[in-house]
């Protein structure tokens, strides 16, 4: 009967593996058998439950490799986002300089401007920057709710409220809530001057018909790839100290140990341009500051859709890091609950083979 029992245990242990001689059967080359042997995979009959954990385990797999691909696609945008705040840089420095100079070339002369005229505020147009695409964390929700709260805040003062939503986000947002709408654009993640334009231009024959008192501007201001704030800035009217005394600042993405990071770069003011005191102007200083104006409000347009750009990427970039972290945090539970299951699978094999052999005994 023992004999019977080590010959069932000798059979089960067969049949985990392949490439095994059977029972009896006679190996004419030991050399070649012990190479199969070493060269043999395990063959383990599994229940469904572990196949189905092996199946999770692979799909969790597959999609931790398409979270890591989607944050390193989000890099190479914000360092194109950060080339373009770049590009932009001389055109900003020469308008201020040269605003500048004119400024100190009016000496002190009142400058009546409809761009630089306080007004009593009866109607605001808000400019709500939102993203195109999700998949980035809060970032669309937070400016979302910063402009619901906005809108909530002066309708609830007695001022009229408008807006124009930049961004698919916003639009579907607030276009299904019936908000008051204006005007509807869609930049994309690449803004460039034109779209700029099209949005400064209906910004300003808002506020120049008289049709709004004050344009405000609300996006996601950059600080850094784990953090953003939503931010309302007055677009217009506004002072010319606005122009001439602010400085800027520019980031820079940069890489250290397989790590992302930002630095960011704080700009001194533009020194104003010298003009001769016997330079006679073809048109009166005043009207050129008036035509550099509009050039100032695009300018401003211009970077802040970067800067929502550059927000929604970082913002992408530390959610699927998140979602890459957790994808591999599961992997290793799913890949555990798997080692158990065909632990217990094969401890089940035996116990039932040696369960057969005791009542074969009996």
């Amino acid at each position: 009967m023992r004999i019977l029992c080590l010959a069932a245990l000798f059979a089960s242990a067969c049949a985990f593996t392949t490439n095994v001689p059977s029972v009896g059967e006679r190996v004419h080359n030991v050399a070649a058998s012990g190479s199969a042997h070493r060269n043999r995979r395990a063959t383990i009959v599994m229940d469904g439950k572990a196949n189905a954990i092996r199946d999770r385990i692979t799909s969790v797999k597959n999609t931790r490799k398409i979270t890591m691909a989607m944050k390193l696609v989000a890099a190479a945008k914000v360092r194109r986002a950060q080339d373009a705040v770049l590009a932009t840089r001389p055109f900003s420095e020469t308008l201020q300089s040269v605003f500048g100079g004119l400024i100190q070339r009016l000496d002190g002369e009142s400058v009546d401007l409809p761009l630089l005229t306080q007004r009593e505020v009866k109607k605001v147009t808000l400019c709500v920057v939102t993203g195109d695409r999700g998949l980035c964390g809060g970032y669309n929700s937070y400016m979302i709710r910063k402009a619901e709260a906005r809108f909530k805040e002066l309708t609830d003062s007695g001022v009229e409220v408008d807006m124009v939503l930049v961004g698919k986000k916003g639009i579907k947002y607030f276009t299904r809530r019936n908000y008051p709408i204006r005007k509807k654009f869609e930049t994309g993640q690449n803004p460039d001057a034109k779209q700029a334009l099209a949005i400064s231009e209906e910004l300003l024959n808002t506020f120049l018909s008289g049709e709004s008192d004050a344009i405000e501007l609300l996006y996601t201001k950059f600080l850094s790839l784990i953090a953003s704030s939503p931010s309302v800035r007055t677009l217009v009217p506004f002072a010319a100290s606005d122009i001439t005394q602010k400085g800027d600042e520019v980031f820079q993405l940069t890489s250290e140990s397989g790590e992302f990071s930002v630095e960011r770069k704080e700009l001194q003011v533009a020194e104003p341009q010298e003009f001769p005191n016997d330079m006679i102007f073809e048109q009166d200083p005043l009207q050129i500051v008036n035509s550099i104006l509009p050039l100032y409000v695009n300018g401003q347009v211009l970077r802040t859709l970067q800067e929502s750009v550059a927000s929604e990427l970082a913002a992408r970039m530390q959610s699927m890091q998140s979602a890459s972290d957790n994808a591999g945090e599961l992997a290793k539970q799913l890949s555990l609950q798997y080692n158990r299951a065909r632990q217990a699978a094969v401890t089940q094999e035996i116990l039932e083979i040696v369960s057969g052999a005791t009542a074969l005994e009996g």
